[in-house]
């Protein structure tokens, strides 16, 4: 039976490359790629992932290839991008607890929430693409949040790329608060590469200077004294495999966290980078 992965998108712009290193490793492979984004809204490329000539502040250098520029545009501008899955419409809203009639509420919510692990028995695999974007909607997406919890509760794979990796460390049962990461080795954006200035989104017309958050501060934090992150700084590729997670940690692991994802679902890797 075919495989079929759901890959989440944010709607202020993702990483070209960091969407089609795991989609072309899954196309080579036969697999099927689904798409969801917050609202359902179609998402679209960063310009300067797409761009060959644009310099990474941090690196200094081009992070994309002209070959991979072209690639990358070609899939953010053809068709398999367009009608996304809304998580909005898929996955109920938790209601605040000033509500009227909150317990009612609450028992509602969780009912419809039960339905996600039935939900998702079609997917073998979910991939968070990373970007600047998901700082703004995916990070603390509370919906996306449960879709990882009913991933993990289901025992099946979970990738997140760059700042597609938040999501993980916010994503907490509700009840005990304490990180699915914890004890968990990860990678992920890191500090040496955060921009001073131009943190940038689609969609809006806000410079955010540098980004709002150090994601490996908290990741750091989040995996706990038996866990650990791992920069890898100086080395040109960074992916942790430590399951049921497969963690990445710029534009360069895109490839690398795709075929990695392909090893666990076709001969059962477990750990792998450290």
């Amino acid at each position: 039976m075919t495989k079929k992965i759901l890959i989440v998108l944010s709607e202020y712009g993702y990483w070209g490359e960091e969407l089609l290193g795991p989609v072309a490793t899954f196309d080579e492979q036969g697999y099927q790629s689904v798409f969801a984004t917050p609202t359902g809204a179609r998402a679209r490329a960063l310009p300067p992932s797409l761009d060959p000539g644009y310099i990474d502040p941090p690196l200094g250098r081009s992070v994309t290839t002209p070959e991979v520029a072209v690639a990358a545009k070609e899939l953010d501008e053809s068709s398999r991008l367009d009608n996304p899955i809304s998580l909005a419409e898929w996955i109920p809203d938790r209601p605040y607890f000033s509500e009227p009639d909150y317990l009612r509420k609450i028992e509602a919510y969780n009912r419809e929430l039960s339905n996600l692990d039935e939900d998702i028995k079609q997917f073998d695999a979910l991939v968070i693409v990373g970007g600047s974007g998901p700082i703004v909607d995916l990070a603390n997406n509370e919906r996306l949040h449960e879709l990882i919890l009913a991933f993990l509760r289901a025992d099946k794979p979970i990738v997140g790329e760059c700042y597609g990796v938040a999501p993980l460390a916010f994503a907490r049962d509700w009840e005990d608060r304490k990180s699915i990461i914890w004890g968990k080795h990860v990678t992920g954006h890191c500090k040496e590469y955060d921009y001073k200035d131009g943190t940038g989104f689609i969609g809006v017309d806000f410079n955010m200077g540098p980004p709002p958050y150090p994601l490996e501060y908290i990741l750091r934090d989040a995996t706990g004294p038996d866990g650990q992150y791992h920069g890898n700084v100086g080395k040109e590729v960074s992916v942790i495999v430590d399951y049921p997670f497969i963690t990445a940690r710029s534009t360069p692991d895109s490839f690398p966290a795709g075929e990695k994802l392909v090893e666990v679902l076709e001969s059962g890797l477990r750990r792998f980078g450290f």
